[in-house]
């Protein structure tokens, strides 16, 4: 167990957000860092909220927290009247495993049942850029719904309510021809990452349509329940979640190299 007077948690708002930027780890002049800090003022009317975690007398932040109302979720999911965890994250090994990403959940629980919310629902994947389902079920959360390729849907109740379910999306994968990212900012090395990989495809000769999620119903409609980034090359999805350029690289050759062969 952690001594929770080893370390502060600071709420984020209009006030203090300059002075505790919440960077996701990132450099703060970075372009993507730049986009996300628009994303979250715009989203601070939604009742976005974050928490930011640092060691005590240190400067340095060692984790954070996002989370919004569900009705405001940019995810492909569908919940009315609880909290959804958009992120969670602590940084450095020798930050993990020491109860950090259970104190930041356990806040947006207190959190949920003083605002008489339903309970609180959370994403996990097995993928390295998700948190495992695993921190939440020991804090009692419950699998619910799961989507491929490793998605569950969790949720702590309090009180009874509606169904808590992936969103079935609306959007057919056949009407986007050729590659196509669909991308929000809500993820900071999604935009980070999207420039470069313009240019990479137009050394492939493939030209990249990028269209950018503005809204939170849209992104509950996206193709894939991350919704944060899909790469869609002919009514194919690539990828459901950031990817490095080398990643996006190697798609394109084993794409482009397979429809050579078919014709």
């Amino acid at each position: 167990m952690i001594n929770e007077s080893s370390v502060r948690v600071i709420d984020i708002n209009h006030k203090n957000i300059t002075t505790y930027p919440p960077s996701c780890f990132m450099q703060t002049d970075n372009d993507g860092y730049k986009k996300k800090l628009k994303w979250i003022k715009r989203q601070f009317r939604n009742g976005l909220k974050i928490k930011l975690l640092y060691a005590e007398q240190s400067d340095k932040c060692i984790g954070f927290i996002e989370y919004i109302p569900s009705e405001y979720a940019w995810r492909g999911v569908k919940a009315k009247n609880y909290l959804f965890i958009h992120c969670i994250w602590v940084s450095g090994d020798n930050n993990k495993r020491k109860g950090y990403g259970s104190l930041l959940i356990k806040q947006v629980l207190e959190e949920a049942q003083k605002e008489k919310k339903a309970g609180v629902i959370a994403m996990s994947s097995n993928g390295p850029f998700m948190a495992s389902k695993d921190l939440y079920k020991k804090l009692g959360f419950k699998i619910v719904d799961s989507q491929k390729p490793s998605y569950d849907l969790l949720v702590k109740s309090f009180r009874k309510a509606g169904t808590v379910r992936f969103q079935k999306s609306t959007l057919s994968l056949r009407r986007y021809k050729g590659l196509n990212i669909i991308y929000s900012n809500q993820c900071p090395w999604v935009a980070r990452g999207i420039k470069g990989m313009t240019e990479i495809a137009k050394e492939y000769n493939c030209p990249l349509k990028v269209y950018e999620i503005r809204n939170a119903q849209k992104a509950q409609n996206a193709p894939s329940v991350y919704a944060t980034f899909n790469l869609i090359y002919n009514g194919k999805l690539l990828a459901d979640h950031y990817i490095s350029h080398r990643h996006f690289r190697n798609l394109l050759d084993k794409e482009l190299n397979d429809n050579v062969g078919e014709n």
